[in-house]
This record gives structure tokens, C-alpha cells and sequence, in this order.
């Protein structure tokens, strides 16, 4: 193998494992693969096929996690009763991202993903972070089947908010929930089950759109990073299940200050 190919190899590596870190995180992945993909210069696949891939690697992490609540879900759904309530908010939360994604996805891939954005958005998304663990209201919500269709809209509506690099789409989510008496732990469930819809129909539709540019020597690549993101995923999402009620989400604002504050100070003076 040529050491091209293995530096190849080794950035997919690294993309996959922040791909998987990151990804159910308060703390943006996609703006921490732009930051990366910055300052290693990455080049993979055309397209976006990599990124999508181990996107995909991540979310089957948490389908593997949740398989037995993805089943039960599955076959109570048909019925009137506790699955199918479930099922139906996730789908009410769903539903704001799908629609302004549909209808604006080219304009902010064209206008918003670059490496300012994301840094302003990550300090400003941790000052939020911050603010909202200290004024949030006491939880009144302690399942998910507890969360009424009014409050999975407006953890929709924060989903959609997540679309500008930066911002984080589990951040949003969960942030925006404990705005609504949801707690913590909860808010995470919640968050990680809403996104294995979420990335699922922005994976394959972005996918539909760049088949032509799937590129079978690029499979190398795409197949570490898939791996890399599917194993680290697995580990961080039972880790912030384990930790999330004790820790709380302060810490990540901080860490979004810092990473975002570094970054501007990079980009201002490369």
C-alpha cells in the first residue's frame, strides 16, 4: 500500500472517531469534521459521501443500543397504546427539520458551512448551554412517553435550529427540552431516539443525490471511518447515559467557548 493510501486511511481514522465523539454530543459534529477536515487537510470522496457514511456508522450505534426499544416501538406502533404515542411524537419532532431541510438544505450547505460560522456558532451555542442549566425549570417530565405532542414540536423547532453548522443537532434538541421541564436524562433518550430518523432520512436523501460520485476505490476510506464512528459512538452514547444526570451539560458550554474562542483566534491569524 502506498503511504498516500495510508495517510489516506489514517485521516478517514480520525474522522470517524470525531465523527463518533461528537456526534451525540452538545458540541457539534459537524462543525468539529469541518474544524478537523481544516487543519489536517482531509480530502475524501467527492460529494459528501464520507461524511454521510460515517454519519451512518454513528446512528447505527444507537439503533444497536435501542434495538430492543426500536423493536417493542415496531411492532406497538399499529396499535392504539403506549408505543404508538411514542412513535408519534418522535415523528411530530421529526418533522420541522425534514420540512425546512427540504426546502432550504442547498442554501445553507452553500452559505453557512465554513469553518467562521461554525466558531461563532459553538461560543454561542455553549453561553446557551450555560444560561439554560442555570434557569431552566424544575423537571416535570421524567420519560419519554411523557413528552405530549406540543413539547416534541418544539423539540422539533430546535432540531431544525441545528442545520447552521456549529450549533449541534443533540444540543439543540436536548437544550430546548430542558427549556420544557424535561430531564436530563430523559431529554438525551429522547434526543439520540429523534436522531435515527433524522440522520437516516438526511443520510440516504443526500446519498440519492450524490450517486454518481460514489467512488468504489474511495471504499477503504469509507469503510475505517464508518467503523471508527460506529465503535466510538457506541461508547460515548452509554457513557452520557451513565453520566448525563450527574455532570449535566454545563461543561460542554464551556468546552464550545474554548474550541470556538481557539478557532477564531486560528482563522484570524493564519
Amino acid at each position: 500500500m502506498k503511504r498516500m493510501d495510508l495517510s489516506a486511511l489514517f485521516s478517514a481514522l480520525l474522522m470517524g472517531i470525531v465523527e463518533g465523539f461528537t456526534e451525540f454530543l452538545p458540541i457539534s459534529s459537524t462543525g468539529h469534521l469541518i474544524l478537523l477536515g481544516e487543519l489536517i487537510g482531509f480530502e475524501g470522496p467527492p460529494g459528501k459521501v464520507f461524511e454521510i457514511s460515517i454519519q451512518l456508522g454513528a446512528i447505527l450505534a444507537v439503533c444497536w443500543i435501542y434495538r430492543a426499544l426500536i423493536v417493542d416501538l415496531l411492532r406497538g406502533m399499529w396499535r392504539p397504546g403506549r408505543e404508538r404515542f411514542y412513535v408519534i411524537n418522535l415523528m411530530l419532532a421529526f418533522l420541522p427539520a425534514a420540512i425546512i431541510g427540504l426546502l432550504f438544505h442547498k442554501t445553507i450547505t452553500t452559505l453557512l458551512f465554513n469553518p467562521w460560522v461554525v466558531s461563532v456558532a459553538l461560543i454561542l451555542g455553549g453561553i446557551a448551554i450555560i444560561a439554560i442549566e442555570k434557569l431552566r425549570p424544575a423537571p416535570s417530565i421524567h420519560s419519554v412517553p411523557e413528552i405530549g405532542p406540543l413539547a416534541a414540536v418544539l423539540v422539533g423547532l430546535g432540531q431544525a435550529l441545528a442545520m447552521i453548522p456549529g450549533t449541534s443537532r443533540s444540543g439543540a434538541t436536548i437544550i430546548t427540552a430542558l427549556l420544557i421541564g424535561v430531564e436530563r436524562r430523559t431529554a438525551a433518550e429522547f434526543s439520540f431516539m429523534l436522531a435515527i430518523p433524522t440522520m437516516f432520512a438526511a443520510s440516504f436523501y443526500s446519498l440519492w443525490k450524490v450517486r454518481s460520485e460514489i467512488d468504489p476505490s474511495a471504499f477503504g476510506q469509507i469503510g475505517v471511518g464508518f467503523i471508527a464512528a460506529f465503535i466510538v459512538a457506541f461508547i460515548t452514547v452509554r457513557a452520557v447515559l451513565a453520566l448525563i444526570g450527574r455532570i449535566g451539560f454545563t461543561p460542554f458550554g464551556y468546552y464550545r467557548i474554548a474550541l470556538g474562542t481557539l478557532m477564531l483566534a486560528v482563522l484570524a491569524f493564519r
